[in-house]
């Protein structure tokens, strides 16, 4: 008790001024260590996005792999919400100061984003500045026309690229009488197969779609070749008309009208909210993206198929080709040099083919260049699961013409609504489908008009 503490003094022989000096340098050298690492610390990046579920979390997993495979930068996701809030959010972050690095828009926003010449920064110039390249001619066809700026270069980076496809529930098919080994191709057999379904089971949906503008007046005119806007659908210039208000496209609302009031069509909304009556099995047709794939997988509540959306056979022999679904990825302007740098590493990686492989093997989204996917073939990828081509095949197997490499309308999330509004009231009786379709085409180019004239200005 009554010796000095060990600390008094000397302890294993060190005399105390030789220790605390010792101990101040240690700090010294500790602090200069830290200030090192906070120099050497990793650029952080932004990309703001709108998948959710088993997407959001693959698009996690890219960051991981990514801030993995570097040092220098770290990508934070950040899930703002469906698209249309996520563009929304987007511009009016980028109008306060605050955008992130990077923004995924879905396509109705790429005319939006044509026309931000001051928001975005293009992909292509991006890159350039980096020392990387990228080449419109490495795209599938259909996806390169649909992502490039006025002077020919990649305006944004095609991410998860998706195609309409017809969900099919074969269990119900199978309760209802139908042969789910011959199942429907045109849209009068899914007429009468979305009856026999009904007819089976009255209390349930039997034929729906998910984006009602996207299914019946966008795909429905792609798929039959026929344009929905003048100026190769807006990607020739932002002083378009449109043109979808034409006999084969009444003809086809009055079919779904027709159904609707028979029971055998349900409205699901206008956005693919809907998607969840097919995944709890109480839709038995569902046309939809192919992206909903990943949770469709992961459940094993009844047996189910992809098919390619139904056509008219007195219109075409064979379909032409579908525009695209899904998003790409805007570089928004006002970062630094070194950000960029970043922002182009990042994006060379979603290029490479360990990513794209990722994307196209788990999701229900196709390989956007030429060569992911003829290593998914040389690999036997879509031998083995052949319903994941049909979203490819929708895009690629026949080349688009200018009426449908794709769609490129200024306030095109505005535009929808009325379009969505005009279907509403078709389906509600209020409007004949011609009523419906020309109020539709009139609307909609009030809109266009107000956008050029502000884009000229």
């Amino acid at each position: 008790m009554g010796k000095s503490s060990p600390w008094r003094g000397r302890r294993a022989g060190l005399p105390a001024k030789p220790l605390l000096r010792a101990l101040a340098g240690l700090l010294i050298g500790a602090t200069a260590a830290l200030s090192t690492i906070a120099a050497r610390a990793a650029t952080e990046l932004q990309l703001w996005h709108s998948l959710d579920g088993a997407n959001g979390a693959l698009v996690a997993r890219i960051a991981e792999e990514f801030n993995a495979s570097q040092s220098a930068y770290r990508l934070v996701t950040i899930y703002k919400g469906p698209y249309a809030e996520t563009i929304n959010g987007g511009i009016a972050a980028y109008r306060a100061g605050a955008a992130p690095h990077i923004l995924q828009v879905f396509e109705v926003g790429n005319g939006t984003m044509a026309a931000a010449i001051g928001a975005v920064r293009p992909v292509a110039e991006v890159m350039r500045a980096a020392g990387r390249g990228i080449a419109p001619d490495a795209f599938l066809p259909v996806i390169a026309t649909n992502y490039l700026a006025r002077d020919g270069g990649m305006l944004s980076l095609p991410f998860n690229i998706s195609a309409m496809v017809m969900w099919i529930n074969l269990d119900r098919f199978a309760r209802a009488g139908l042969d789910p080994d011959h199942l429907p191709e045109t849209w009068p057999q899914v007429f009468e197969a979305a009856r026999a379904l009904k007819r089976a089971e009255p209390s349930r949906c039997a034929l729906s779609t998910a984006w009602p503008t996207w299914a019946h007046i966008e795909q429905l005119s792609a798929w039959h070749g026929k344009p929905v806007a003048t100026r190769s659908n807006g990607l020739d210039g932002f002083d378009v008309e449109l043109v979808f208000n034409t006999a084969f496209q009444v003809r086809h609302l009055q079919n779904i009208v027709d159904l609707h009031r028979e029971g055998a069509f349900t409205y699901a909304g206008r956005t693919n909210r809907g998607e969840a009556q097919f995944v709890s099995g109480e839709c038995a047709i569902f046309l939809t993206s192919s992206s909903l794939y990943g949770t469709i997988a992961s459940q094993d509540r009844f047996r189910w198929a992809i098919r390619p959306m139904p056509y008219y056979p007195d219109v075409v022999d064979t379909p032409q080709n579908a525009i695209l679904g899904g998003g790409s990825l805007y570089v928004m302007q006002g970062k630094t040099e070194d950000e960029y740098a970043g922002v182009a590493a990042f994006l060379d990686f979603v290029l490479s083919f360990p990513v794209q492989a990722l994307l196209y093997r788990n999701t229900g989204y196709v390989p956007v260049t030429r060569a992911a996917r003829a290593d998914a073939e040389a690999a036997g990828f879509y031998t083995r699961h052949p319903m994941l081509e049909v979203a490819v095949d929708a895009i690629t197997h026949r080349p688009p013409t200018r009426d449908t490499a794709g769609l490129r309308l200024g306030n095109m999330l505005q535009i929808r609504d009325l379009w969505a509004e005009e279907i509403e009231a078709a389906l509600a009786g209020t409007k004949t489908p011609r009523h419906a379709l020309d109020d539709a085409v009139a609307r909609g180019n009030a809109v266009l008009r107000l956008f050029q004239r502000r884009t000229v200005r």
